[in-house]
């Protein structure tokens, strides 16, 4: 009988669906903006935050081009690691609330010595479907997932 591999990595690239659903999510938002009946001093200060909010989301999370954006996790010996260009491979505590559904999976996590907890999402086309759902697989049933890195 053979022993299952402790390691697992996957990378995953800029997914065109959230990329259509943040630009549908922030057209409705600026239109509501303009519609309601507010000053405006508040129309055009929620135009600006819309804007920088989808400014500051695209290249971090959504195209993956800031090199603070994180594009891989691995588990290994020494337990799930989260990667980014800024800072390579860093230790992080997966969190209970982390979501493996068959079009996306919603990964919560605490890198080791914050206090934050962020997020990634990672929607089916962002991967292989093979690797996708190894991911999903790894996520559900890896022992151990939610200890904290040593």
């Amino acid at each position: 009988m053979s022993s299952p591999s402790n390691y697992f990595e996957c990378r995953w690239r800029a997914s065109g669906q959230l990329l259509a659903a943040c630009l549908a999510a922030q057209t409705l938002a600026l239109i509501s903006i303009c519609l309601l009946s507010i000053p405006v001093w508040a129309r055009v200060s929620g135009i600006l935050l819309c804007l920088a909010h989808g400014y500051w989301v695209l290249g971090r999370h959504i195209r993956l081009t800031h090199c603070s954006a994180y594009s891989g996790l691995r588990r290994d010996a020494d337990g799930w690691q989260l990667w980014n260009r800024a800072r390579g491979w860093q230790a992080v505590q997966l969190r209970r609330d982390s979501l493996a559904l068959p079009s996306v999976v919603i990964v919560r996590f605490r890198v080791c010595n914050e206090r934050w907890v962020r997020t990634v999402c990672i929607p089916r086309d962002a991967l292989a479907p093979d690797q996708h759902r190894r991911l999903r697989v790894r996520l559900k049933f890896s022992r151990r997932r939610w200890s904290a890195p040593e």
